[in-house]
């Protein structure tokens, strides 16, 4: 996103009249799990080392070169995230889906005057990638993002709630001090979700819309 892009979101988000919600990218709002396997499973056949795209696609979440370091040595991670990135966008895109009941979650945001800024763990690129392919309403994404490192852009857009599917998508909600919204469509089920401290959990992005009817910014 260019900075002028940028400030246009950023002036959009402080002067709607309804809420702003910050939403995760992977298995919040999109599912990925086909394409990233497929890169796995290019990657495996053009180095020769096996990896287990089911175990990769379980842990769904953080940096990729932490899900790297647990198939190649830590010299090769760096050149393996580059060719990852290479091919990404011509392999994983077309395997990927929008989650169910996203659409309709970004609908009833829209309904009330609301902005959708999306924050994801995924390189900025493709992130972009992901929301136009998808053809996700996003008024700002920003990309590369995990964890507490979420805070700052929920903060700088103004993000009353952040809904994701991992227990480090709560993290990111508390540096935000917004309001963390599970969602047990990812690596962690709904008992996980509250164990850790989500303030709400919902099932899937189906149960979104009547929870953002009662839904008050702190």
């Amino acid at each position: 996103m260019s900075p002028e892009t940028a400030a246009e979101a950023l002036r959009s988000a402080r002067t709607g009249r309804g809420p702003v919600l910050g939403f995760d990218l992977d298995l919040t709002l999109a599912d990925t799990r086909a394409g990233i396997s497929a890169v796995y499973a290019a990657l495996a056949a053009e180095s020769g080392v096996p990896i287990d795209t089911g175990a990769v696609v379980g842990r769904l979440g953080p940096p990729l070169e932490v899900e790297l370091a647990y198939w190649f040595p830590p010299a090769e991670v760096p050149a393996m995230a580059a060719r990852y990135r290479a091919i990404y966008p011509e392999v994983a895109l077309p395997a990927t889906v929008a989650m169910p009941g996203a659409a309709a979650a970004l609908d009833a945001v829209r309904a009330r005057d609301g902005r959708i800024v999306v924050v994801s763990g995924k390189n900025q690129a493709d992130t972009e990638r992901t929301v136009r392919f998808l053809g996700l309403p996003a008024d700002a994404v920003v990309g590369g993002l995990f964890g507490a490192d979420k805070g700052a852009a929920l903060r700088e857009h103004g993000a009353g709630a952040y809904i994701g599917d991992h227990t480090g998508d709560v993290d990111a909600a508390r540096a935000a001090a917004a309001v963390a919204v599970g969602v047990a469509t990812g690596p962690f089920d709904a008992a996980a979700l509250t164990a850790y401290g989500a303030d709400v959990v919902l099932p899937d992005l189906h149960a979104f819309p009547d929870w953002l009817g009662s839904f008050t910014a702190r």
